[in-house]
């Protein structure tokens, strides 16, 4: 049974007397200690996918169909207090933009303290003490001193690792880290990727990460899933994904990161991502998609198993997409 499994997922906003279907039908799993990326541009629902999980939804926000298996227990039947003692305790979170997710008022040890207490029941001593061990766990320097500043006073790196450690402190069975290393350079990413991908090891933990950055996965994860629309329209092992795409929209976003890697402009999608969809009678991608057919924009596709182990929500199924771009060139 898989640690985390998000099954038919659909999640509406109310707007104007209108019913905004935002996430449409996700699925997702999550085995216990692996790491999995969910990648998409901006406005794919990776971050409401994530959201979702927590039970924290934007105003008039509610999930209309599905599940969110985590354990064995079914999140979105909880009431907002059992919730809260999932997270932090069995479930962390690390925030993007660090700076902005810790309290600029107090201490960065008082706030890991805090955590402490909050989710073991730490008397304060036990708790300042844990807390110096945890922000020398995480990679910040001279614990007693730099946890005696405020996050102004931490580099973007710092305030990250700061971020990661509020994370594990309850020493969750997953932790969802959306978009960690936004802002940061290329060598403070791989630290901090580096970073929860050591402490995952050594805890058995699992993760789901969320970005847009292709070649983070490539790098971390085990396998991807891959989000456009609200919908999962490639998942499977990363490397048969990312080196060998199934969907089209997968193959678009490899393609614009192999363009870049090789010194040449990016090879970018036309058009926008879909923001919501009042009814959803038709594949997602279908207006952007250099292979559509009448089919595309009549029903939405079904996951297609392919025999490389991925799951492919797509009306072109295994191995034609490469036939169809040669149809194309013909």
């Amino acid at each position: 049974m898989p640690l985390l499994e998000i099954a038919d997922l659909h999640l509406e906003i109310a707007h104007r007397r209108r019913s905004l279907k935002i996430l449409n039908g996700v699925n997702l799993k999550v085995r216990a200690g692996e790491m999995v990326g969910l990648i998409g541009e901006t406005g794919s629902g990776k971050t409401l996918t994530l959201m979702s999980i927590l039970g924290m939804f934007p105003r008039g926000a509610r999930v209309t169909k599905g599940r969110i298996m985590f354990e064995g227990k079914d999140l979105t039947a909880m009431s907002p207090r059992e919730l809260r003692a999932v997270r932090g305790s069995e479930i962390g979170i690390v925030f993007q933009q660090p700076r902005a997710s810790l309290n600029p008022t107090r201490r960065v040890a008082d706030q890991v303290a805090d955590r402490f207490q909050d989710v073991l029941g730490f008397r304060r001593k036990q708790a300042r003490e844990r807390s110096w061990e945890l922000l020398g766990q995480v990679g910040i320097p001279e614990p007693k001193v730099r946890g005696q500043h405020y996050p102004h006073q931490l580099s973007g790196g710092m305030c990250q690792r700061v971020m990661v450690g509020l994370g594990i402190a309850g020493t969750p069975r997953l932790l969802l880290a959306d978009e960690p290393t936004t802002g940061l350079d290329v060598t403070l990413q791989m630290q901090v990727m580096d970073l929860i991908r050591d402490l995952a090891r050594s805890a058995g933990m699992a993760v789901l990460l969320i970005t847009h950055d292709v070649a983070l996965v490539a790098e971390y994860c085990e396998r991807v899933a891959v989000m456009y629309g609200g919908r999962i329209m490639e998942d499977g092992p990363t490397e048969a994904v990312l080196y060998d795409p199934k969907h089209p929209y997968t193959k678009s976003l490899v393609d614009a990161v192999s363009s870049l890697e090789l010194g040449r402009e990016p090879m970018a999608i036309e058009g926008t991502v879909p923001r919501f969809f009042e009814d959803v009678m038709f594949c997602p991608f279908v207006e952007r998609c250099p292979y559509k057919t009448g089919l595309c924009a009549a029903k939405p596709p079904e996951p297609v198993a392919t025999a490389d182990g991925s799951l492919v929500a797509c009306h072109l199924a295994e191995g034609t997409l490469a036939n169809a771009a040669d149809s194309k060139r013909q």
